[in-house]
């Protein structure tokens, strides 16, 4: 599973790294919604939340489902401008100009993204809720499916889109005066630093490995100008091109371990990556995670990970261990090997296996982070 990003005939000189005050606010907002998904940022959401105004803590959940499973891409207006190549704003205030300039067809399709469910139109072109009475209908049906507050939000939107874009544009602003402002004053300069880092290795080096040192879970399909797409290893599946537009690479103080890509269509493709500390190993695919997983489920396979745990065994003491013969023990420990489990020594003439602790110790993380990317 993967997001595909088409960038047939890409110039390098149309691929832009720059920070975003908005999406960061967007994160910002996700990390206090959902601090178990960030530990790195749990102090700084506790520090947060215990000076909240009561007011304003209240109103932090009037629309968290715009932020707390993900976020709206509504936090990434820019690339919904038409010519598909603005770029985010120098300042929070900048950024809600460009919010203003969505159509309210854009806006409210995006408004709706999470309100409604995952099935409602993202990544195809599709009759906007404002204009069609069935997608209405619907849009309507899904939200009173997730709960009173989606439905109530949805209504409204549908009803009296420019009141909604107003509300939002005061509670953001609420939100930079409250904490943001703060934040982003310490965050804004390593960011910066670390998109110019980026596009010097894009200019000197080609966009491959600036991708690679964006994120591991990245890869260009194809070599220097014959590539043909950017491949995004992720538990879902989109697609979308970059067509006669640019693409964005946005980076995120707050968001690890999220590498979210926005794939609307119509709108510029947008990259946005953690570069807070870095991680201590390269993250698995879904492919290896998957491998792994499936291993481990195996009642034969459990046992043998209970006694390679404790020491290095052959195939021999293994099968008299467990009561199997050679070959039935030999084919599930190749599944193992397979899955990067095991590690093999010899002694003699005999190959002795065991189970990578270190390995099996990060699985619940690399579950989750795969979850989660």
């Amino acid at each position: 599973m993967s997001v595909r990003i088409d960038i047939t005939g890409l110039r390098r000189e149309r691929v832009a790294v720059v920070p975003s005050p908005l999406a960061e606010l967007g994160m910002a907002l996700h990390v206090l919604a959902e601090p178990g998904h960030h530990p790195g940022s749990r102090g700084w959401a506790a520090g947060v939340t215990a000076r909240l105004d009561a007011h304003l803590a209240d109103r932090l959940s009037e629309a968290d489902f715009l932020w707390r499973t993900s976020f709206s891409d509504l936090f990434m207006p820019f690339a919904g401008i038409p010519g598909r190549d603005t770029l985010p704003g120098a300042t929070l205030a900048d950024d809600l100009d460009l919010l203003d300039k969505l159509t309210d067809d854009q806006f409210v399709d995006a408004g709706l993204e999470f309100v409604c469910s995952p099935e409602y139109a993202y990544d195809s072109q599709r009759p906007g809720a404002l204009s069609d009475p069935e997608m209405r209908r619907r849009a309507l049906h899904l939200a009173a499916a997730r709960g009173p507050l989606q439905l109530r939000f949805t209504r409204r939107l549908l009803a009296d889109p420019p009141g909604v874009r107003s509300w939002l544009r005061q509670f953001l602003e609420d939100c930079d005066e409250a904490f943001f402002a703060e934040t982003w004053s310490r965050l804004c300069h390593p960011l910066a630093a670390d998109a110019r880092h980026k596009t010097e290795l894009l200019r000197h080096r080609g966009l491959a490995e600036a991708l690679a040192a964006v994120s591991p879970s990245m890869t260009l399909d194809g070599v220097g100008s014959a590539a043909e797409r950017i491949v995004v290893d992720k538990l879902v599946e989109g697609r979308t091109h970059t067509g006669d537009g640019g693409l964005l690479l946005v980076p995120t103080s707050l968001g690890r371990p999220h590498l979210t890509v926005l794939h609307r269509f119509g709108w510029q493709p947008v990259i946005q990556y953690p570069v807070s500390a870095a991680e201590p190993a390269a993250p698995l695919s879904v492919e290896q995670l998957a491998l792994r997983m499936a291993a481990l489920s195996h009642p034969v396979r459990m046992r043998l990970c209970r006694n390679l745990a404790r020491g290095a065994n052959t195939t021999g003491e293994l099968a008299q261990m467990l009561g199997m013969t050679p070959p039935e023990i030999s084919r599930h420990l190749s599944v193992l090997k397979k899955a990067g489990l095991l590690t093999t020594r010899r002694r003699g003439r005999y190959v002795l296996h065991q189970l990578d602790v270190t390995v099996v110790a990060r699985l619940g993380s690399d579950f989750l982070e795969g979850l989660l990317r």
